[in-house]
């Protein structure tokens, strides 16, 4: 085996250094000198099938390389849209020196775990800022969802906002208007008002610009995180997250 690596090493050097002397040209190989080369090539994979893992290992790294350049690039070209849009919900510590932004969808599982993270995180760690992007994606009951948080926080503020937003994304049944009534009545909110405004163009608007950055930043599911420069796309645990918060201070 040994001896076959360093034969098909040698090819490989011999036409380097004919290619760079300008003297070999593969493309005007017999077809009897194509099919040995060929052959050795065979005949090296065959014996070295982990070249072959390798190679795609390298290919992955790369491909993962141009995907977190492309995604540093959409962040910081948006950076307004993402964290400064004067509409979305923001929390945490709002003198916070890293921001956290994520995308959630009510009727997302992974958004429902994400939670938990999410606030532990904002709990062990005092100086995060948090801001929500509702990002209905789902079907119409996210739609419905969002836009009674939205009004929510239209009619109410972000403090009112955080709560009707707890109990949705943990809320298991179908958001109804009789289970959203509910949630209203359990808040000590004006249902009515919060109906009528559901279906105003201040609401949708909001769905439609969030909608809108997402296709800009390639988002195709939830949760998707920004943390400060970087888009973290999935669930990510809270062992995760503190210390990709520790490495954004370094």
């Amino acid at each position: 085996m040994t001896q076959l690596k360093t034969a098909f090493a040698s090819i490989l050097c011999l036409i380097f250094c004919a290619q760079i002397a300008g003297a070999f040209d593969i493309n005007k190989m017999t077809e009897d000198q194509r099919a040995a080369f060929r052959a050795e090539i065979r005949a090296y994979l065959l014996y070295n099938p982990e070249v072959i893992y390798e190679a795609v290992d390298i290919l992955k790294q790369k491909q993962a390389q141009t995907e977190t350049r492309r995604d540093l690039e959409m962040v910081k070209s948006n950076s307004a849209a993402i964290f400064d849009d004067g509409y979305s919900y923001v929390g945490g510590n709002l003198d916070g020196d890293i921001t956290l932004v994520e995308f959630v969808d009510y009727k997302c599982g992974y958004c429902r775990k994400a939670h938990g993270e999410v606030e532990e995180l904002l709990a062990l760690d005092g100086n995060i800022k948090f801001i929500v992007k509702e990002f209905p994606i789902l079907g119409e009951a996210s739609i419905t969802s969002a836009q009674f948080a939205i009004a929510v926080q239209q009619l109410y503020g972000n403090a009112v906002y955080k709560a009707a937003h707890d109990i949705l994304i943990s809320f298991k049944g179908d958001t109804t208007p009789s289970a959203l009534a509910r949630i209203a009545t359990a808040l000590n909110l004006d249902k009515d008002s919060i109906f009528e405004r559901m279906n105003k163009e201040e609401v949708i608007a909001v769905i439609q610009q969030n909608r809108a950055l997402g296709q800009i930043l390639e988002i195709t599911g939830t949760p998707t995180f920004v943390l400060k420069d970087e888009m973290l796309r999935g669930y990510v645990p809270v062992d995760a997250l503190l210390a990709m918060v520790a490495e954004k201070r370094r």
